[in-house]
This record gives C-alpha cells, sequence and structure tokens, in this order.
C-alpha cells in the first residue's frame, strides 16, 4: 500500500479505487455481521464463491462479506447490485440459482423477496421493504454496500475526506463551532453535548489529554456498537481522529467488550490498514498531526460502561466507578483531560464535517437532533437494528418498522434505555422518542435498547428480571447501590412468588428514591427506573400480586395453576406422553387431570394441546376446580370429538 501524504494524494488514491470500479458489474453483497454468520452466512458466501468459480464468472462478478444492514429477522441477507435486489433467508442452496437466474437472466426470485404481511405484496428492492424504507439510515446505511475489512472500501464512498477538511481546512475551533452548532448529544445513554466536553477538554491545561470510544455495550439485548464496529470500523476511526485533532490528543483507545470477537477481529484490521496508508499514525496526510489507537478488551463488567470505570479498567485496574468531583473530560483517564463518547458518537461527527450543521439539524427535534440506532427487540415482529430521526413516535417505530406485534396480540409497554431503563404503556404511543420526552416519562435514551412485550408480558417480573440483573452487575463499591438494589430485588422476587405483603410498595418506592439519589455512579442511580416506571403506570398489576395473589398476565408459576377442561379433553394423550414430570393422570378414552402436587408449572401441556381442543388453560387468583370423579371419566363415543 502507498502511504499518502497530502490531500491530493488521497484523492488521487480514492479516484484510482474508483476507476477500478465497473458500477454496472454485479455485486452480490452478503450479510458477514454476527446475527447472519450465527444463521449461516459464512455458508452462504462460500456457495456463492464457489459457484462464481465453477462458472468462470470471477472477472464478471464480484462478492463481498459486508456488516450489519440491520434486518437481522430475516437473515442471512444477500443485495445484489446496481439492481438493489434484496433476498432474505438465504440458504447456501439457493447460490446457484441465484447466479443463473438473478445474475446471467436478469430474473428476480420471488421466494426470497420480502412479502408483506399486510398487503401480501413483495418488495424487490432493499429500499422498498417497510422495514428500511420507514428509517432514516444515516449512518448505518453503508454497512451492507461496502467490505468490513477492505479500507479501499471505505475510501470508495469518501472515507477519510472528513478527516482531511478538517486537518488542512479548518482550526480546532472552527470544528468545535460546527459540531457545536448541531448540539450533538451523547448517544452513549448520557445525551451531554458533544462540543461542550470536546470544548472543556481542549481548554484544560494539562497538554497530555486522550479521547476513547466507549464500545462496552452491555445491556441485554443491544448490539447498535457491535454492529457499527463489525461493518464500517474507519467510520468510528475517523471521528475520533478528529475528535482528538480538535481537543489536542495525540492517543486514543477503543474499548470494546471481549464477546464482540468480531468486531476486535475488523477494527484492528482497520487500524493497521489506516496505519499503512499514513491515515494513523505520525505526521497523517503529511499535516503534521500525529495519533495513535489501542484496542482495549474489557473483562464483560456492564458497570464498565460508566466513563470514570472504564478510564479505572483501562488504567489496569478493578473497572469500579469514582467519585466525579471534576469531570473526566477534565481530569479522566490518568488524571488527564479525556473524551469518551460512544461508537455511535463518533459515528456521526465525519457525516457533520463532510455535510454540514445544517443538514444534521434537518432531521430530529429542537433538542435532539439528528438519529438515533435501537436495537427492536422482544414481542415485535421486525427486529433488528433500525435508525430512526429523533422525535418519531413510538407507534411508528412499534408498528410501521416493526411491523407491529407477532400473532396480532396486543402491545402492552415497550422499555428503553437498556436494564436502566422504564416501560412505557400504550397510553404512550404517541411520544416522539428523544432524550428530553423520553426522561420526562420515567424512561431514558440510553443507548438505545428498546424491547417491545405483549400482553401475556407480567410487568411485575420484568422489574423483577432488570433488578435481578442490575443486582448482579453491581461493583459493590457502594452501599446504596449494592446493598439497596439486593433488597428491592427481594422484595420483588417474593411479590412475584405470592409472597407480597402490604406495605411492600411503599417500602420499594422508599428504596428506590434513596438508591437513585445517593449512588456513587449512574448504575445505582437508574437501576430503580424499572421498577419505579413500571410502578407508576401498572400499578394495578403489583396490586393483583399481593392483594389477590394473582398475575394478570399468567406468567408468575407461584400464581397459576394448569387445569384440564374436562368438556374439552378428549383423551388424546399429546399432553400425558410429552409431561416431563408425570403429573398427567389418564389413558385412552380416559379424560386426563392435573396432579398439582407433581406439576412444574413448565407449560408443556399447554403448548402440546391440540388447537382445535384447547383444552389445557391457565388460572390465576383462583382454585383449580376439583378433578371429577374417576367412575366419570371415560370419555363415550358421543362426546369424543370427531
Amino acid at each position: 500500500m502507498p502511504r499518502i501524504n497530502s490531500p491530493d494524494e488521497l484523492e488521487k488514491v480514492r479516484n484510482e479505487i474508483l476507476s477500478q470500479k465497473d458500477a454496472n458489474k454485479p455485486c452480490i453483497s452478503i450479510c458477514a455481521g454476527t446475527g447472519c454468520l450465527a444463521c449461516g452466512a459464512a455458508e452462504v458466501i462460500a456457495a456463492f464463491k464457489e459457484e462464481i468459480n465453477k462458472q468462470g464468472l470471477e472477472a464478471d462478478v464480484d462478492t463481498k462479506g459486508t456488516g450489519c444492514p440491520g434486518f437481522c429477522e430475516r437473515g442471512p441477507i444477500v443485495v445484489i447490485y446496481p439492481e438493489e435486489i434484496c433476498y432474505l433467508q438465504v440458504k447456501p442452496e439457493d447460490a446457484p440459482e441465484i447466479i443463473a437466474q438473478t445474475i446471467k437472466e436478469k430474473k428476480v426470485l420471488e421466494r426470497l423477496l420480502y412479502l408483506d404481511p399486510s398487503t401480501n405484496e413483495s418488495a424487490t428492492r432493499e429500499s422498498d421493504i417497510p422495514f428500511y424504507n420507514n428509517q432514516e439510515r444515516l449512518i448505518i446505511s453503508n454497512n451492507i454496500k461496502i467490505d468490513s475489512k477492505s479500507i479501499e472500501d471505505y475510501l470508495a464512498i469518501g472515507g477519510y475526506s472528513a478527516l482531511a477538511k478538517v486537518l488542512f481546512q479548518m482550526t480546532p475551533e472552527q470544528v468545535l463551532e460546527e459540531v457545536g452548532k448541531t448540539n450533538l448529544r451523547g448517544r452513549g445513554g448520557g445525551g451531554f453535548p458533544a462540543a461542550l466536553k470536546w470544548e472543556g477538554s481542549r481548554n484544560a491545561p494539562d497538554p497530555e489529554k486522550y479521547v476513547i470510544v466507549n464500545a462496552d455495550e452491555g445491556d441485554p439485548g443491544a448490539f447498535m456498537d457491535r454492529a457499527l464496529l463489525e461493518g464500517n470500523p474507519h467510520l468510528i476511526l475517523e471521528g475520533l481522529m478528529i475528535g482528538a485533532y480538535t481537543i489536542g490528543a495525540r492517543e486514543g483507545y477503543i474499548y470494546v467488550r471481549q464477546e464482540y470477537p468480531l468486531a476486535v477481529e475488523n477494527v484492528n484490521i482497520a487500524i493497521r490498514h489506516a496505519e499503512e496508508y499514513g491515515l494513523l499514525g505520525n505526521n497523517i496526510l503529511g499535516s503534521g498531526f500525529d495519533f495513535t489507537v489501542e484496542v482495549h478488551q474489557g473483562a464483560g463488567a456492564f458497570v464498565c460502561g460508566e466513563s470514570s470505570a472504564l478510564m479505572t479498567a483501562l488504567e489496569g485496574k478493578t473497572g469500579e466507578p469514582r467519585p466525579k468531583y471534576i469531570r473526566s473530560n477534565i481530569r479522566g483517564l490518568w488524571e488527564k483531560p479525556t473524551v469518551l463518547n460512544n461508537v455511535e458518537t463518533w459515528a456521526n461527527v465525519p457525516l457533520i464535517l463532510n455535510n454540514g450543521a445544517d443538514w444534521f439539524n434537518s432531521y430530529g427535534t429542537d433538542r435532539s437532533k439528528g438519529t438515533k440506532i435501537f436495537s427492536l427487540v422482544g414481542k415485535i415482529n421486525n427486529t433488528g437494528l433500525v435508525e430512526i430521526p429523533m422525535g418519531m413516535a413510538l407507534r411508528d417505530i412499534i408498528y410501521k418498522v416493526g411491523g407491529g406485534i407477532p400473532e396480532n396480540k396486543k402491545f402492552k409497554a415497550v422499555q428503553t434505555g437498556g436494564p436502566s431503563g422504564g416501560c412505557l404503556p400504550d397510553s404512550m404511543l404517541d411520544l416522539e422518542v428523544s432524550f428530553d420526552e423520553l426522561t420526562a416519562a420515567g424512561s431514558m435514551m440510553g443507548s438505545g435498547g428498546m424491547i417491545v412485550m405483549d400482553e401475556d408480558t407480567c410487568m411485575v417480573d420484568v422489574a423483577r428480571y432488570f433488578l435481578d440483573f442490575l443486582t448482579d452487575e453491581s461493583c459493590g463499591k457502594c452501599v446504596p447501590c449494592r446493598e439497596g438494589v439486593k433488597q428491592m430485588l427481594k422484595i420483588l422476587t417474593n411479590i412475584t412468588k405470592g409472597r407480597g405483603k402490604e406495605g411492600d410498595l411503599e417500602l420499594l418506592e422508599e428504596l428506590g428514591e434513596v438508591v437513585k439519589d445517593i449512588s456513587l455512579c449512574a448504575l445505582g442511580q437508574t437501576a430503580p427506573n424499572p421498577f419505579l416506571s413500571t410502578l407508576k403506570y401498572f400499578r394495578e398489576e403489583y396490586e393483583a400480586h399481593i392483594e389477590d395473589k394473582r398475575c394478570p398476565a399468567l406468567y408468575c408459576k407461584e400464581l397459576i395453576s394448569y387445569y384440564i377442561d374436562p368438556e374439552k379433553c378428549q383423551a388424546c394423550m399429546a399432553c400425558l406422553k410429552k409431561c416431563p414430570s408425570d403429573a398427567i393422570i389418564g389413558g385412552k378414552k380416559t379424560i386426563h387431570i392435573i396432579d398439582q402436587d407433581k406439576c412444574t408449572k413448565c407449560n408443556t401441556c399447554l403448548d402440546v394441546c391440540p388447537p382445535r381442543f384447547k383444552a389445557v388453560s391457565k388460572i390465576s387468583g383462583e382454585p383449580v376446580p376439583p378433578p371429577i370423579p374417576e367412575e366419570e371419566r371415560t370419555i363415550t363415543r358421543g362426546n369424543k370429538e370427531k
């Protein structure tokens, strides 16, 4: 690779790369992100390459493994350019037919296209799929277009042009001014204006400064940062370098979860390639600016997503938060001024510098500009990564982008902001998604987790689940978090087991407020949110658990029983054969009954009972009807369904 020593040389290399690309040449882009790889994408890629070689089409067709395009529900995903034909859930055995029909004959394979369940119409192009065309994909759109491991592909789409512009046409003050005009707020959850954080570090008297990418993404169900690092690592590197130039830093770190091996691999490849091209290291682009980056793999502690705990871990100590008497942008890593932003925040920076503040400000609300990437998961038809403009209503995200709730069940709640976020009910579906609106509603933006729940979800158990997670992840350094959250979990667990008592809710509220007010770091300060928000919007469920010993959602095991209706049982023996605890009594032509003492409430009988019978049901808060006498349990021809 030739070293690039000036912006002119950068453009020359870019033009050489583009001159070797034929815009009309078929290119098969195959998602090679973690989600699709888990579904067999590696085998799909191998099958395409084998078929292309078999037919001698190496010079006529390109293939590339790319980053995650977001529609994880339907992987492996294949997009064929220049037509932008999008095939979903592709298997290795589909490769020969796609080559023969789509590449050679220009025919579309209908069976692999997206089929809209509401209209029963198929969508050929990726941009025609409702999941995509209801988004504003400013950051993640290039994931499916470029080879994650190729710096040439990134240069071909304009990569590092923002860095060149900054180094040779802008002063650090001008960069601060441009980023400040956008009011770019941290996408890691805090929502603090990036320009203010940068300015504090730039103005700090200590000449030694650092910049850090926070990729310690520990929220259950969240994978936004992973997808960006895997799919477009150079975008994050470029943003980091611009930030470093702006504040006067010469060293940077990418703190990434050890559980993200592909992200670590792709980032290290990107760093190596950028160094070889002279885009990283000493005298970048001949500007005199020096900057190096190291990748640090976290050990998996959720608390290390907090800024001071992350910096403590980077210093080689136990990852625990420390008091912020002075902000970390003034005294952070090794007591030096340090700017820490998450992956998505850094990814926005090159876009802002290339397109301008006015362009960025055309998306979003007055106080929350741009777009936000969410991992949309849970009881939703279209799971995956979605990038939406700030201010989009929850209803539109869930029903237009997400495709609604499976099996036409009723929407119940959505949790935003990760395990420390809040749960919002259906009455708030028209809420605009932005930093301030979510906070005012009792939730928060967080890093971007969005978990959808349907009518079968017990909100008391949801609060218990997240507090259980946070209890395990608390570092234990401060008493309010270590002991307070643990006690909240103990009370909530008792409520879900039918041992709740009068005064529990008041005690939980008091504990929650204390933990919020005096915990050392954001983990403890936000830990009560799942309980406080569910109590605010679903108080009647808590009261049912405590007063009636009843779970309205029929979920909490200790509060439900399984019952076989003798009028509907047809003695098919399906439940009897599958019951793992031998709790079902019956036989051929004998109405079945459940031995409540043996029943483990595993739900198997309900799952295997034929839908046409619907003989098994769950009940809560009421006694199980006594079994009919043995002499009346024989099914005669007259009452057995034909």
